[in-house]
């Protein structure tokens, strides 16, 4: 994952062209009091004027002059969450069957391999992971370029999905598989993506484009 020509590190140009924000990596949105605590010691310190909780279960820094910006990173001690980089960018999940009464599987333990392999990892186009514990998809499986949820039989895996402003539902590319599967699988799903993509194509108009049932092929056997 390479930062963009010019720009300062982990950092995203504003409307005013002159601040940007900074996204700092939080992992399936969890978090400490610790985590927290940090943030608003630095947020105060600088005078960051606003923090916005994404879509992406990460907390955005913005409004912060460029030159303040590789201090406040070494002040947060955290990782660049990636948000603008051609890259995957991050893996969201419920809190599945560790806390929820709903849950069937373990969408956090899921969650968090799918983080530690996939996420920086360079793509085509931006990439983001769903991970839900049960049919229900709070972690929206559907909407996202890979996506999987549980059920008492194991998980089943979705590619292809999209929520933005030519939104696409997910297809089903294979039901009732153990975690080591849908890590196995999903990495078949990006390199086949990565290979065959055009450049900046996301993965919902990739799959639209060859067709579903070709990549199911591609990848199942």
């Amino acid at each position: 994952m390479q930062p963009l020509e010019g720009t300062p590190r982990g950092a995203i140009i504003q409307r005013d062209q002159k601040s940007y924000a900074i996204v700092p990596r939080t992992p399936l949105g969890l978090v400490t009091p610790d985590i927290l605590e940090n943030i608003a010691r630095v947020a105060r310190e600088y005078n960051v004027p606003i923090i916005k909780i994404t879509s992406a279960q990460r907390m955005a820094l913005v409004g912060i002059p460029p030159e303040l910006i590789e201090e406040i990173w070494q002040k947060l001690g955290m990782g660049v969450g990636p948000a603008v980089e051609v890259c995957v960018h991050y893996v969201q999940a419920c809190p599945g069957n560790s806390l929820c009464r709903f849950g069937m599987q373990d969408s956090l333990g899921l969650g968090s391999e799918l983080e530690e392999v996939f996420v920086g990892m360079d793509m085509p186009a931006k990439a983001k992971i769903g991970i839900s514990g049960c049919p229900m998809n709070c972690g929206e499986s559907y909407m996202r370029d890979f996506g999987a949820f549980g059920k008492k039989s194991g998980w089943t895996v979705v590619f292809g999905g999209n929520s933005g402003g030519r939104p696409r539902i997910g297809d089903v590319i294979a039901e009732g598989l153990s975690q080591e599967g849908v890590v196995s699988l999903a990495r078949r799903c990006f390199s086949y993506y990565a290979e065959n993509a055009r450049k900046r194509e996301r993965t919902a108009r990739f799959v639209e484009r060859i067709g579903a049932e070709e990549f199911k092929k591609a990848v199942l056997e």
